[in-house]
């Protein structure tokens, strides 16, 4: 069975799918491992690096994926490229499924097995696949050092000769995988952190990690089978923007991190919010590429607001290439060897299964995913 990675040409995109390590665990399952010349260089891998743990190497990418059973990549594939791979074989990126419905229609034209890891499964047994955890908690990370980088105070309380430095106060918004690795970079840096989640399920986390978790009474919420938060009625986002003016005023950093996946993310700070805040303050929307959690922030650039400073940069796990790919690399690999017979040496798909139940988007000529065709529906419908 012969696996394909292509390079990534998608602008801004620093990350690379597949790492040296992982190639050797799939040469030594019977795997064929073929890769694009110059797919690691950015993160400093080189062809040799690969050929020395059991890849193949070859600079035509037409020929690379047309001949391909599994091809792997981060992001989703170019139209035309489609074209290329031979009916059956499996296709496994990020895509996201529901707003890119030209690409579902190549790929069930096709005959592709389109594979969404946005879509694996938030289960125990899934944990391993996971890469909107894996890359989340890096953009958390991320997301307090650039703030941090751009105040201009120090995070610490600090006792000095002329006398003591109180400590940066930083308030997070969302404590899902992202928010409370934020909370916990921000802690070890010496802030004083206050965080509001409207699941108070997580309340409990936040405290562990060393910060005050923020109660605003919006009524019933709570969150859905697979973790994430539900979204609120027109209500209660009011009232939660009312009750965090506030903490956003007090603060010195505020990190945004709510996503609603397929849809797009929530308006959480107006700009009458940002007019409350301090002037010199920073905001980091980390769902800047879901369209913002906060007013007037443009995603990809840095940009001012009556004297605070919006940070939407794109791709935040990007900044940290290395780790990034070493944790979606790892992720990829666990979801092959999962399925893989080592009788026969290849994957085999097994629809029944839970977590292919979740994350298999396009089969056999069709949409396999229950959930997408139900969102196709819905949009049919209300169209």
């Amino acid at each position: 069975m012969k696996i394909a990675v292509p390079k990534e040409y998608h602008s801004g995109e620093t990350r690379v799918p597949l790492i040296p390590d992982d190639v050797k665990a799939l040469v030594r399952k019977g795997a064929e491992v073929e890769i694009e010349s110059g797919m690691g260089e950015p993160i400093g891998y080189h062809d040799a690096d690969y050929s020395a743990t059991g890849a193949s190497v070859t600079a035509e990418r037409k020929t690379l994926l047309s001949t391909a059973d599994i091809i792997l990549r981060i992001r989703q594939s170019p139209l035309q490229e489609i074209k290329w791979l031979k009916q059956g074989a499996l296709h496994i990126s990020y895509f996201d499924p529901f707003n890119e419905k030209e690409l579902l229609e190549a790929f069930v034209s096709q005959g592709i097995s389109a594979v969404s890891m946005e879509m694996i499964p938030r289960t125990t047994r899934a944990q391993s696949m996971d890469v909107l955890s894996s890359q989340a908690s890096l953009a958390g990370y991320v997301a307090v050092i650039l703030a941090s980088e751009r105040l201009q105070k120090i995070l610490p309380m600090m006792m000095t000769p002329s006398g003591t430095i109180a400590p940066a106060k930083v308030f997070v918004i969302g404590a899902g995988v992202a928010g409370l690795q934020a909370i916990a970079t921000a802690r070890r840096l010496g802030a004083r952190v206050e965080a509001f989640d409207t699941r108070p399920v997580v309340e409990e986390e936040v405290k562990s990690l060393g910060a005050k978790f923020i109660k605003i009474d919006l009524g019933e919420t709570g969150q859905t089978a697979d973790g994430y938060a539900k979204a609120l009625t027109d209500q209660q986002i009011e009232i939660q923007r009312q009750a965090m003016t506030e903490h956003c005023a007090a603060a010195d950093i505020v990190i945004t991190t709510a996503q609603l996946f397929g849809n797009k993310a929530p308006l959480i700070i107006t700009k009458q919010m940002i007019n409350a805040m301090k002037k010199g303050s920073v905001v980091v929307d980390l769902a800047a590429e879901g369209g913002g959690n906060v007013e007037g922030v443009v995603p990809g650039e840095e940009t001012l607001i009556q004297g605070v400073r919006i940070i939407g940069f794109e791709n935040m796990p990007g900044r940290v290439a290395v780790h990034a790919s070493q944790m979606y690399s790892r992720n990829l690999v666990n979801f092959i060897l999962e399925y893989w017979d080592d009788e026969e040496k290849r994957m085999k798909l097994r629809p029944d299964d839970e977590i292919i139940m979740g994350c298999l988007v396009t089969h056999k000529h069709e949409i396999f995913s229950q959930t997408v065709k139900k969102n196709m529906k819905e949009a049919h419908h209300g169209s």
